[in-house]
């Protein structure tokens, strides 16, 4: 273990407007978790964001006593200069390409950074992740399951050769991160690089063009750090944390995932029932254009 003391504990998630709610429950989960409580720091890379959103999720501060800081990625100009030059998947959107440079636009005397998806649930104290061993690495992160396929696509022979199935390959939703090798490694130049020789355009997503630039540079965490898609028969596998990756949400009515009722009850019954009226009444504007202005 890598012994970092009992200073301020700083993680990053990155979300648009839509979801707001999941970012909430994501943060009470790990606030829940944890006896350190106040020395978490959430830094909250968005979209512009209602004042509605912004007073929901600040509930954390009053709540728990964790500090939170906004940074509006609209305004960013690290980021916004990524978008449209960069693969953009219609499921995940361009928002976690915010990942390659945070660096540019947090505090520069964080240390050492927690990256997390919006769409997981802490269940284990997030300081016994904060404190892994990195070694001489970037950062951390656990092995996808599905990394063959993720890697090499269609017969494994897809991609256009870029990435090898053979190859460790690991799932970008919870990174431990060293800032300095991540900064020094020039992650943001090497994207750059990607892009200007069409590489990164193979590539469909942003986890593929991180794990290539990141080939056999990075640590492995137990894999109970990460469980993705996960059914209720992962509940007894003494996991901590579940990543509902795919269709498959938490926040879903009805739907069939690990802890489905504890979720609920992180994310708090009454912005569970209010999501779920904000995503009907988000799809039923796509037919009826007058509810969008109501």
């Amino acid at each position: 273990m890598h012994t970092l003391g009992d200073g301020p504990i700083h993680i990053a998630l990155t979300f648009d407007d839509d979801f707001w709610a999941p970012a909430f429950a994501t943060m009470r989960s790990i606030c829940v978790s944890t006896q350190r409580k106040r020395d978490l720091v959430f830094h909250l890379c968005h979209q512009p964001m209602t004042e509605e959103h912004r007073a929901d999720l600040l509930k954390i501060e009053n709540e728990f006593g964790s500090a939170l800081h906004f940074y509006d990625l609209s305004k960013t100009e690290h980021f916004l200069d990524l978008l449209g030059r960069v693969p953009k998947n219609k499921r995940l959107g361009d928002i976690p390409y915010a990942r390659f440079v945070m660096d540019r636009f947090l505090p520069a005397e964080i240390e050492r950074l927690i990256y997390l998806d919006c769409d997981m649930m802490v269940v284990s104290p997030i300081e016994r992740i904060w404190e892994a061993d990195l070694g001489d690495k970037p950062f951390a992160a656990v092995e996808d399951a599905w990394g063959k396929l993720l890697a090499a696509h269609h017969d494994l022979r897809g991609r256009g050769g870029v990435l090898d199935p053979a190859d460790p390959y690991f799932n970008a939703g919870l990174l431990v991160i060293d800032m300095k090798r991540w900064r020094d490694f020039g992650v943001a130049e090497k994207l750059e690089t990607l892009i200007n020789d069409g590489t990164a355009a193979k590539l469909s997503f942003s986890q593929n063009v991180l794990n290539l630039i990141f080939r056999n540079n990075w640590q492995p965490l137990d894999a109970g750090w990460n469980v993705t898609s996960p059914k209720p028969e992962h509940e007894r596998m003494g996991a901590h944390l579940f990543h509902y990756t795919g269709h498959a949400k938490p926040w879903k009515l009805f739907a069939r995932v690990a802890f489905f009722r504890l979720y609920r009850h992180v994310m708090t019954n009454e912005l569970y029932y209010r999501y779920f009226r904000h995503r009907v009444r988000g799809r039923l504007a796509r037919y009826l254009p007058f509810l969008r202005a109501s």
